[in-house]
């Protein structure tokens, strides 16, 4: 499997802690690297954000134009409260992200020491992948988003995550990724045991200055101990 193209961030010399970060269906890996400043890091150890671009694929629900995507989008009931999940491609970006969570460990960063991040479809291969990784991550950050696969996650989890903080955020007035979806997966993750820290903002699908504030307050908890 190749190594995805990425975009590499550093906080300051020798980084001890690794954020890989999934940007959105149709976006690419520059699409969060404003954030980095503003997360407030600046007396944390110093951290390297990786930002991949995901693979470019057609996409149903826009009608097969090829754009970057983690999974193709299929259709989802009219009120937008669930979503055919493409299995394959969920499954194939989940093994992209674990080779770079190799990479990122063959680089000197400890297991312990990486996050897994991600907004909309970034967001689910977050938690797709940090929940059947089989060491311990440092943490779990899913934004606007929704827990694919989640029918098989009881059988596939694996222990070492079973603990690891998970950091969900939506917008209440979200028309892309309806809020419901986001809830219901908050639900369903509490009521298997994980402990999710949970945060809504009167937005829309985007990213406001609050949630930047709360999601550098959690990176300053779960990477600095």
């Amino acid at each position: 499997m190749s190594i995805l193209e990425t975009i590499e961030i550093e906080t300051g010399v020798n980084p001890t802690a690794a954020v890989i970060w999934m940007h959105g269906l149709g976006a690419d890996g520059n699409d969060f690297v404003p954030i980095v400043g503003e997360l407030g890091l600046e007396k944390a150890p110093a951290v390297r954000f990786v930002f991949p671009d995901a693979p470019m694929r057609p996409v149903t629900i826009n009608n097969g134009y090829v754009m970057r995507a983690w999974y193709d989008v299929l259709f989802g009931n009219l009120e937008g409260t669930s979503r055919k999940v493409d299995e394959q491609g969920v499954r194939d970006s989940e093994g992209q992200i674990g080779a770079l969570i190799e990479r990122e460990t063959k680089r000197g960063i400890p297991v312990e020491s990486i996050v897994l991040a991600g907004f909309s479809q970034g967001g689910a291969i977050a938690l797709q992948t940090g929940l059947r990784y089989p060491a311990k991550l440092a943490g779990i950050m899913a934004l606007s988003t929704y827990l694919p696969l989640a029918a098989v996650l009881p059988q596939e989890a694996t222990p070492a995550n079973r603990k690891t903080p998970i950091f969900m955020a939506h917008g209440i007035y979200d028309p892309v990724v309806a809020h419901v979806m986001g809830s219901t997966s908050r639900v369903t993750l509490a009521g298997l045991g994980y402990p999710v820290e949970w945060h809504e903002y009167p937005m829309q699908h985007s990213v406001c200055a609050e949630e930047v504030a709360d999601i550098g307050a959690w990176l300053r908890r779960v990477l600095c101990g």
